[in-house]
């Protein structure tokens, strides 16, 4: 063989190990805070710049680092945390494996200054790429400071791959919540760019998750907890008002280490299932205290996924306690008879209001001698009545090829719905409405289908995108502004969105931590400016924004998907003609930005089809 086989040098081994441990800024940052609680610190500060590129520092006051101990540290494989491997099967700490350090040391610029409690003076240690260049006395407080600087400067191909800092700084506030939700005794700190995005106090776990996630949620966490032999399971669940429309805010914890378990998600997913419409997630926080001796952490560099010894048993025992804690705070549905049209049924009362005599009503000024007047029928009816189809909307479909769904769908003009054929006793009425959900009308080939959110959602969308091209978004001023107050993640999306909101009509300024709204699009005036706000940076994050061309178009996307939402209810027969009208206007009809069907006609041979036995 041509090329013999050598051992590589430590400083490539470490760089190959950190591309393992290390893939992002986030986590140096999980790495660090989690070595700041194995050291029984009582304070972290996480201060970061330009998300993490430029510097990632963290500083506790935990036990902190003899000399002797801090020039070990960097070294591979090497930790206080266990001895032997036995040890591995009853683990304690977050870190075990001695990898982190001496990666992070591979791939940055590192100083470290450190002191012991019982030390008068510290150490300041620095490192380049896994080679020492300093090492001094130096003063400083007990605990440890670690100054991460230029992020993988000697692997650049891992540098270029790095996202937009405010993706890269979601990452990183992701890792240092999961160590936070652990631990709400720890007071934690974390600052980006001289700005404090979080501060959390050292409390309990209900306030931690309030102070992370905003005060929506103080009334709307339910506690679960259930102890046996197996273990104890604890925690809090959030109502269905809270449920999200992508699986985000859904952490599981075993042994106070953040781990992703889908066998023990399916179980809560199930027992929110009768509870939770189609595509909705719900939101949980849930924490397993087991033997460390009946787990596995040692699976995944990253350490979240955990092998369970009794999987099965804890499966059930999990399912059982959500629906426990479903069942005492009465989130279980109502039963829907579809009672809307029925006839209302006063209740019993013990004191009923004495009966009065039926009056009968006299027109002294009625003369029989005058002319006799046609009968006019009530008010109420005359929506039914049959009217002669306004211009240039009954533009249906013809020819339609159900099995080629990339072919658009080709349009007749039809100056009148079928008058001319007597047979049809449909009604006498153009448009119906079926559960406030969907619109029906018959045609010359069958039955028409709208769904009328859909349609809604097509026609703001293009409403939006027309004043955008125009660049004359109507804005609609409010008197008072309204005062919007997200979590600090969503106010920075708020912050990177807010020259495309501006585009499309919304009037938003920054003043002490709030957003005043202070205008809307004027086709946005129906809907509350913050609810609208709050489930729009919903929507973007779920969307992953980075991987779109055009943020203008997807905000636009979004706020007309978010403005449809309430549109399920009922409507004359005059807006349902108005909705089909701007419809058929819109340059797609078909479909909505995100691609669903909005409309199908069922032709008669289907029809015939479905009859047939």
């Amino acid at each position: 063989m041509g090329n013999q086989i050598h051992q590589l040098p430590d400083h490539i081994a470490n760089q190959i190990a950190a591309g393992e441990v290390i893939q992002r800024p986030a986590s140096v940052v999980k790495e660090l805070v989690e070595n700041a609680v194995d050291a029984s610190a009582t304070k972290i500060t996480v201060k970061i710049k330009d998300a993490g590129k430029t510097l990632i520092q963290v500083i506790d006051n935990g036990k902190g680092m003899s000399e002797t101990d801090a020039r070990m540290a960097f070294e591979r494989h090497a930790t206080s945390k266990i001895a032997e491997a036995k040890d591995l099967f009853h683990l304690t700490t977050m870190g075990f494996r001695g990898e982190a350090l001496a990666s992070i040391a591979a791939i940055t610029n590192l100083t470290l200054k450190t002191r012991t409690h019982e030390d008068e003076l510290g150490t300041e240690l620095q490192l380049s790429g896994s080679q020492v260049t300093t090492q001094e006395p130096v003063q400083c407080p007990a605990g440890c400071n670690f100054q991460i600087k230029n992020l993988f400067f000697n692997v650049p191909a891992r540098r270029k791959f790095l996202k937009k800092d405010t993706t890269e700084f979601k990452h990183i506030s992701e890792e240092f919540i999961r160590v936070a939700l652990t631990h709400p005794e720890i007071e934690f700190e974390l600052i980006h760019n001289d700005q404090v995005t979080y501060n959390l106090p050292a409390t309990n776990l209900k306030q931690r998750i309030i102070n992370i996630f905003g005060k929506t949620y103080n009334d709307k966490l339910i506690p679960i907890e259930t102890q046996t032999t197996l273990g104890h399971i604890h925690g809090f669940i959030g109502k269905t008002e809270l449920a999200k429309k992508s699986p985000g805010e859904q952490y599981f914890f075993a042994n106070n280490r953040f781990m992703r378990h889908p066998y023990f998600y399916k179980a809560v997913m199930l027992a929110f299932e009768p509870l939770l419409q189609k595509g909705q997630f719900p939101v949980f926080f849930i924490y397993f205290d087991v033997d460390p001796d009946t787990i596995d952490v040692n699976i995944h560099p990253t350490k979240t996924e955990i092998k369970f010894e009794n999987d099965k048993a804890l499966w059930q025992i999990l399912q059982a306690a959500v629906k426990e804690a479903i069942g005492k705070h009465n989130l279980t549905p109502s039963i829907d008879f579809d009672m809307e049209n029925s006839i209302e049924i006063p209740v019993a009362s013990n004191q009923p209001e004495p009966a009065t005599a039926p009056e009968i009503k006299v027109n002294p000024g009625y003369n029989p001698f005058e002319k006799e007047q046609s009968y006019q029928r009530h008010d109420s009816f005359k929506q039914y009545e049959r009217k002669n189809p306004q211009e240039n909307w009954e533009t249906l479909y013809q020819d339609f090829d159900r099995q080629d769904s990339e072919s658009e769908l080709r349009f007749k003009r039809e100056t009148d719905l079928d008058t001319n054929t007597q047979t049809d006793n449909f009604s006498s009425a153009r448009f119906f409405q079926l559960k406030q959900k969907y619109i029906l009308s018959h045609v010359k080939s069958g039955v028409m289908l709208i769904d009328q959110k859909r349609a809604y959602e097509r026609i703001i969308f293009e409403q939006l995108q027309q004043n955008l091209n125009l660049e004359k978004s109507s804005t609609q001023p409010s008197l008072f502004p309204d005062e919007f107050n997200p979590n600090p993640l969503a106010a920075d999306t708020l912050r990177e969105i807010i020259p495309e909101l501006a585009k499309l009509g919304f009037q938003i300024e920054e003043q002490n931590d709030l957003f005043l709204i202070k205008g809307v699009p004027g086709e946005l005036t129906d809907l509350q400016p913050g609810q609208l706000l709050e489930h729009l940076l919903a929507n973007l994050d779920e969307a992953n924004p980075d991987l779109h061309e055009s943020l203008t178009s997807l905000v636009a996307s979004k706020l007309a998907q978010i403005s449809s939402m309430n549109h399920h209810k009922a409507l004359s027969q005059e807006e349902m003609e108005h909705l089909t009208e701007s419809l058929f206007t819109c340059q797609m009809p078909n479909y909505t930005p995100e691609g669903k069907p909005i409309l199908r006609i069922l032709t008669l041979e289907e029809i015939d089809k479905l009859l047939t036995n």
